[in-house]
């Protein structure tokens, strides 16, 4: 029996005898009327052995024991913090004190008394009534060490957020975070929507899609890769205004910044184009710095970044020349390209145009350098089928793309709204289907229709909003701020 075998044995053990007894281990309510948290900021200033009358009632998970005959101290943990608890049997009876030796860490157990401060100046609450309400039976890892197995405290995120505080804070900043963006987004006069996250076909990005099946209409759907298209749709129905914060399912590779599901907040605004969005992005993270940070200068992996606007922006074009010396600007052929990707050692395809040369030049030779925040636009449009060609260039669409620290934001443009050009940006696409290509998009002939009944110059914005946590919690991967990241399952 291994030694975490002989532990829930002897937890078991107790649980059976508070049963006996004729105490419920799995309580069914307890009326928990103050938060550890609040009682350490509203009685701080007490004195040193300085006793109150305050009854107080709180209910937490047993955190520390210390027994010292007939006293006993407990830290007690609710969804606030922590706060000492000070049981005496001279106060509770024998019998009632007695059974204090039923309790282990992990228990959960709800309290009544008042609040004092001890002569060590720890304000505490002083026991006069307790229940018990859950009894834990596996330990809790160990005080000093914790749990720092990475795979682990993602497994048993539970545990992690029992044991490790800063965990908790990464998640309530998440949310603070989604808080603010849609404040920022309403008081623009946005409408918060919701669109199918189960798709007949997949569209509005590339990417390799999750397949299901759906039993009654005996067909196939697909978990969204993006929402986009479904946003469009509502533009051409009338609304002008419409965001969604969105589950999204790419069956691609895993890393630090890469998790299979993932939230994006996708924005559509009528009569805007790209330049419009970007002035809009650059607003919108200076407002959540604000809001949830109190300062828009905050600190990534050792860089100091500053979200004030306006940001940087940079075309494709010049940033590769900048870090490269090549200008795509004077390139005229394929043979050109190809000869550059050779000098700069940088993996191409034989499918690859111009366009797609210059874009895999500019990501592995430029966007590890934006460390501030950095606009780059103007995206080639052999890589940019649903952006609206510019007018000046008909090689280059109205694109960009917002990173940070090298890693990519949201990739955002002026929407392509002309259905012929669309259809034959997809045929394109499907060619590349047939030859295996399993991240084309399919041509979507229902949203060839809606485009067909006109839908105004529009621009869209979409963030990915787990990469928007990791930098404003300074969270090194994407698993550290979901909540329940996708795991291999265990043997």
């Amino acid at each position: 029996m291994t030694q975490e075998d002989h532990l829930m044995q002897e937890r078991l053990r107790k649980l059976n005898e508070i049963k006996q007894v004729g105490v419920n281990p799995y309580a069914y309510r307890f009326d928990q009327t103050n938060k550890a948290q609040e009682l350490q900021t509203a009685f701080k200033k007490l004195k040193k052995e300085e006793k109150t009358k305050k009854k107080v009632s709180v209910a937490g998970r047993i955190m520390m024991l210390r027994r010292m005959g007939k006293a006993t101290f407990v830290d007690l943990q609710d969804g606030t913090g922590r706060i000492q608890l000070y049981f005496k049997e001279d106060d509770l009876g024998r019998s009632k004190y007695k059974f204090l030796k039923k309790f282990d860490i992990g228990d959960i157990i709800g309290v009544k008394g008042t609040v004092f401060k001890t002569k060590l100046g720890e304000v505490t609450v002083y026991v006069k009534d307790y229940e018990f309400l859950t009894k834990s039976l596996r330990q809790l890892p160990e005080k000093y060490h914790g749990l720092k197995d990475v795979e682990a405290r993602y497994r048993q995120r539970y545990v992690d957020l029992i044991v490790n505080p800063d965990v908790k804070n990464i998640f309530i900043t998440r949310t603070k975070v989604f808080d603010a963006m849609r404040e920022f987004l309403v008081k623009e006069g946005f409408l918060e929507v919701e669109t199918p996250t189960l798709q007949p076909i997949y569209g509005g990005a590339s990417a390799r899609p999750f397949i299901t099946k759906h039993n009654t209409l005996d067909m196939n759907l697909y978990l969204r890769i993006s929402n986009e298209l479904f946003l469009k749709r509502l533009i051409v129905g009338g609304f002008e205004r419409v965001f969604e914060f969105c589950k999204d399912f790419r069956n691609e590779g895993m890393d630090t910044k890469h998790n299979p599901e993932f939230t994006q907040m996708e924005t559509m605004c009528a009569y805007d184009n790209y330049l419009d969005s970007m002035d809009r992005v650059e607003r919108m993270l200076e407002f959540i710095a604000k809001k949830v940070l109190g300062t828009t200068k905050i600190k990534y992996q050792g860089n100091i970044i500053n979200l004030k606007a306006p940001f940087n922006r940079i075309t494709m074009i010049d940033a590769v020349k900048k870090e490269t010396g090549y200008d795509f600007s004077k390139v005229k052929n394929i043979d050109e390209a190809r000869t550059i990707a050779r000098k700069l050692k940088v993996q191409i395809t034989d499918d690859m145009g111009v366009g797609a040369i210059l874009a895999e030049i500019c990501d592995e030779m430029c966007e590890s350098r934006f460390i501030q925040p950095t606009i780059l636009y103007d995206y080639p449009r052999e890589i940019s089928s649903l952006a609206k060609i510019k007018k000046d260039d008909p090689q280059f669409t109205e694109r960009f793309e917002l990173i940070i620290c090298g890693m990519e934001f949201g990739n955002m443009y002026s929407e392509l709204n002309d259905s012929q050009i669309l259809r034959e940006n997809w045929k394109k696409s499907e060619e590349l289907l047939k030859k295996g290509n399993e991240e084309a998009e399919k041509m979507d002939d229902d949203f060839i229709k809606a485009l067909e009944y006109g839908m105004p110059p529009t621009s869209g914005i979409g963030i990915g909003m787990d990469r928007l946590v990791m930098l404003l919690t300074d969270s090194s991967s994407i698993r550290d701020v979901i909540l329940f990241p996708t795991m291999r399952p265990e043997k």
